[in-house]
């Protein structure tokens, strides 16, 4: 029996994937504590965990902060990670000292998880909600302008918070330390190693589980028409204007049309509906995936993953750079489509399109089968049980760094030696323009290079 500590930001996509976790631990006699917030309080007390509220460390927000939570920005929630961890930090040093727990099980972005893992030296095992993400997988990463402004101009902000950590016994060399996927942190992906982008690339730290559900329904597709589920979510869900453009797309067609809307619209906005299309504030979704033929979402991880546990394919219509970077995993594997144009004939084509094909049902299924074949919530456990772990696997990630710095100094060297032949040889005058070339060029060069060395050491590693 382990005492274990579980710590999660106030959200349903990070806190949703532990529940089951927590469930499992406590079966298997276990102690868990829950440090998480008033709207989860049911949810993780049915889980036979102890609930310990945190709602009285949430810090007041202006409009403007409030304003930036709602648009998932994050600067405005790597600020208020940082307060939270800071206004805790009494209470959870007081925890940690009655408590004394053998493991802190972490969402991979709840900073006061990380930093009193670290400061009170107990074994950390990382809560990972979507894709585990490292300089390879990251590329599915694609930030719109927008998003890497926000990054860019709320660096001063964010680097002015992290420094008042440090008076606290709280040592951040970064931001990218508190939230990066590193090869020595145990860490749990609920997702398999075939649906991680680039798994390869992962140590033997990372136990990749499959989804984390509480269900053990089979999917049932069997029924007079086709079932099609509409949801965004449970933080970008209040779109009324989409939901319309859904049941003007869907209610001439012979199918049945649930929407879970969430709290954030009336559904009265919506006005009369058809009779074959119903909406709720909420549903069981993973009933209604079971039965469903086809789902439209926002592409949250979570969402995305119960849709292929259930074998439900997909028309996909991500709202931020994460989902972005799941809908096209989901592309890729052949299980849905992008949503190319979100108007009422757009939305209507595209399920047209995923009902009329069977390859997308086809590889869907394939999909349910493998999440299904993973460790689930009991390897999780195991894996939390008995942690720290060791790895005595490949370092995929190293070894490519330790390339990365050969060729840095190479190219640098060549550039440097062509600038003074130039110099000696022509003129001096333009060498300034191989200077500014060779700077533009290194990056997307050094991506070049990077792909084909990792390509090269997959090859050495796993023939």
């Amino acid at each position: 029996m382990k005492k274990i500590a579980f710590f999660c930001i106030p959200a349903h996509g990070h806190t949703n994937p532990m529940l089951p976790v927590a469930a499992e631990l406590v079966r298997r006699r276990n102690v868990v504590r829950f440090y998480s917030f008033g709207e989860f309080e049911e949810k993780i007390k049915a889980t036979g965990a102890e609930f310990i509220s945190c709602d009285s460390f949430l810090p007041e927000l202006t409009e403007q902060e409030e304003a930036g939570l709602k648009n998932v920005s994050t600067t405005e929630m790597t600020v208020q990670d940082i307060r939270i961890t800071l206004s805790m930090n009494e209470f959870l040093d007081q925890e940690f000292k009655s408590f004394q727990p053998d493991v802190v099980y972490t969402d991979s972005v709840c900073f006061w998880g990380k930093l009193n893992a670290w400061k009170h030296h107990v074994p950390m095992v990382v809560s990972t909600s979507t894709f585990a993400f490292n300089q390879m997988s990251s590329e599915y990463m694609k930030n719109t302008p927008k998003e890497m402004a926000d990054m860019i101009f709320g660096l001063p902000r964010v680097s002015r918070e992290l420094k008042k950590l440090e008076p606290y016994g709280f040592h951040v060399k970064s931001v990218f330390s508190l939230v990066q996927s590193d090869n020595s942190t145990d860490s749990i992906v609920y997702t398999s190693r075939m649906f991680q982008p680039y798994a390869e690339s992962f140590s033997d730290h990372y136990a990749f589980v499959g989804p984390s559900v509480f269900s053990n329904i089979l999917p049932e597709k069997e029924k007079e028409r086709p079932l099609i589920y509409i949801s965004m979510g449970t933080v970008i869900n209040d779109r009324s204007d989409f939901y319309s453009k859904c049941i003007e797309a869907l209610k001439n067609l012979n199918v049945e049309v649930i929407i879970s809307c969430g709290n954030a619209i009336n559904i009265e906005e919506l006005g009369a509906l058809p009779d074959n299309i119903q909406v709720y504030p909420y549903v069981d979704q993973l009933d209604v995936l079971a039965k469903a033929d086809a789902f439209i979402t926002h592409c949250g991880m979570n969402s995305v993953s119960e849709s292929l546990y259930m074998a439900a394919p997909m028309v996909l219509y991500p709202q931020t750079s994460e989902q972005h970077a799941v809908a096209r995993r989901v592309t890729e594997i052949g299980a849905g489509i992008m949503l190319k144009e979100d108007s009422s004939e757009g939305i209507r084509t595209a399920i047209q399109e995923i009902l009329n094909n069977k390859a997308y049902r086809d590889a869907a299924a394939e999909c349910s089968a493998d999440f299904r074949a993973c460790s689930g919530t009991a390897g999780a456990a195991e894996f939390i049980e008995n942690a720290p772990h060791s790895s005595d696997g490949i370092d995929i990630i190293g070894e490519l760094n330790k390339s990365m710095v050969r060729f840095q100094i190479l190219y640098w060297l060549v550039v440097i030696i062509a600038i003074n032949l130039i110099g000696f040889l022509v003129s001096w005058k333009y060498v300034w323009i191989i200077g500014i070339s060779a700077s533009i060029l290194s990056s997307p060069i050094g991506k070049a290079v990077q792909k084909r060395k990792y390509k090269s050491l997959i090859r050495k590693y796993y023939p």
